[in-house]
């Protein structure tokens, strides 16, 4: 028999009880597809008498999480704590170090750190995997790297947090507003009761950030990607939308273009855009992921399905440990890391687009002809109008605006305009238009 593949697991919630029972109920078929017997020896937690609904008294167990990197026995550590920092990434440095493989679901620790974990694992010859840290049990990290990797990668884009989608087509299908859906998010255990990282965005920028450097093969720049969430949506907002032919996703979006002086410059943004009925994105509910990458010869690929919970993220989990098992190395990012381009961050006001642009105002007379004026002065051609009273919020006017195509440049004119006005009862929520 061949030797087998022995694993320290960090990590025992439920992604971690899942790629236990994973591990145990599918050993044949995974043993036979990775080429040998893959077994967990050791284990780490923060509470070892936890019930978690799988036995872990078989495997030996390490009160310091970081200590796993060091046995003898381990061949693949694998990291499912999560933090940018801390243990975890002490955990990832020492196992690499060490020349300890290592399988990872951290978005944040790879946002933050993965060029220099790359470098460590390539230093070391060893494996570094994180097809669980973007968009759960979807194999989209290994699709570009792998399925598309012939191809130029032109525009990738997507949904990629749940709980934001699960809230958004809630609200679509109920009429209910924002605080309502996400308590009913927090209470399925949809959202996190700190739900921030989720609702502003910023775990969907992780995970944009990743695979923006795999797609384009440029070094991990999460501090560039323009970041807004979905907070201050109201449920106006979504019925308006529907009126127009068009729902309302937080979408990631990346591609690059020539800057001014020829150089190559990489264009990352998370917010909210109203999709087209008729485009795929459209039709994804719930608690759900899907990512579309345009290749210059496969064309539109769609990548979809459950974006987190124990069962799809152990999946990719357990997918790159039986990689692993293979003897598949491969660069983290689809290239050598030495050879990841630095690109500066596209200037996106000269960038084409729609806006939906929704004001709160005061009901009095002139306000129409205010923002119309700062439209007019800025350069932005507006295709419809539409004003609603909101008598039960205290006489306050939603206008909502849909602009023809433009420079994105005019439209923060028109709003720098408008800045301080006394019309305007809360700050202008600008929209853009999906292109199809």
């Amino acid at each position: 028999m061949a030797t087998p593949l022995r694993i320290a697991l960090a990590g025992l919630g439920t992604v971690g009880a899942g790629v236990i029972r994973l591990l145990e109920s599918n050993a044949g078929l995974i043993a036979r597809r990775a080429g040998r017997p893959i077994e967990i020896v050791a284990v780490s937690a923060r509470d070892r008498a936890k019930d978690r609904g799988v036995d872990i008294s078989r495997f030996a167990w390490e009160d310091d999480m970081t200590a796993m990197a060091a046995r003898a026995d381990v061949d693949v550590v694998v990291e499912l704590v999560g933090g940018s920092d801390g243990p975890a990434l002490t955990l990832a440095r020492n196992a690499l170090s060490s020349g300890k493989a290592l399988v990872t679901a951290n978005k944040a620790m790879i946002a933050h750190h993965g060029l220099s974990l790359a470098d460590a694992a390539a230093a070391a010859g060893v494996p570094l995997k994180f097809e669980a840290a973007v968009a759960g049990g979807i194999p989209v990290i290994k699709g570009l790297r792998e399925g598309a990797a012939a191809n130029e990668i032109e525009r990738i884009y997507g949904i990629l947090n749940g709980t934001c989608n699960y809230i958004l087509s809630t609200m679509e299908d109920t009429g209910r507003d924002f605080a309502d859906v996400l308590k009913d998010a927090q209470e399925l255990g949809y959202a996190e009761a700190d739900p921030t990282f989720d609702i502003e965005g910023i775990d969907a920028a992780h995970k944009l950030s990743i695979l923006a450097a795999i797609a384009f093969g440029a070094r991990i720049d999460f501090p560039s990607v323009e970041t807004e969430g979905i907070a201050r949506l109201r449920a106006a907002d979504i019925e308006q939308a529907a009126a127009l032919g068009f729902v309302i996703r937080l979408i990631g979006i990346s591609d690059t273009e020539a800057g001014p002086d020829g150089e190559e410059t990489l264009f990352q943004r998370v917010c909210p855009y109203l999709v087209p009925r008729d485009h795929p994105l459209a039709h994804v509910d719930g608690p759900t992921n899907a990512v579309v990458a345009e290749g210059n010869y496969s064309g539109r690929l769609l990548f979809q399905g459950a974006g987190a919970g124990d069962g799809p993220t152990a999946s990719a989990v357990v997918a790159d440990i039986i990689d692993i098992a293979r003897g598949e190395l491969g660069a983290p990012f689809s290239v050598p890391v030495a050879e990841l381009k630095p690109m500066p961050k596209a200037d996106a006001g000269h960038r084409i687009a729609r806006d939906y642009l929704r004001f709160m105002v005061a009901d009095r007379p002139g306000v129409l002809a205010e923002i119309a004026a700062a439209m007019r002065d800025a350069g932005v051609s507006i295709e419809s109008l539409i004003q609603k009273g909101r008598r039960e919020e205290g006489g306050e006017v939603m206008v909502s605006i849909v602009t023809h195509e433009g420079p994105e440049a005019n439209v923060d004119r028109a709003l720098e305009l408008l800045q301080g006005s006394p019309s305007l009862t809360e700050p202008p929520l600008v929209m853009q238009l999906l292109a199809s």
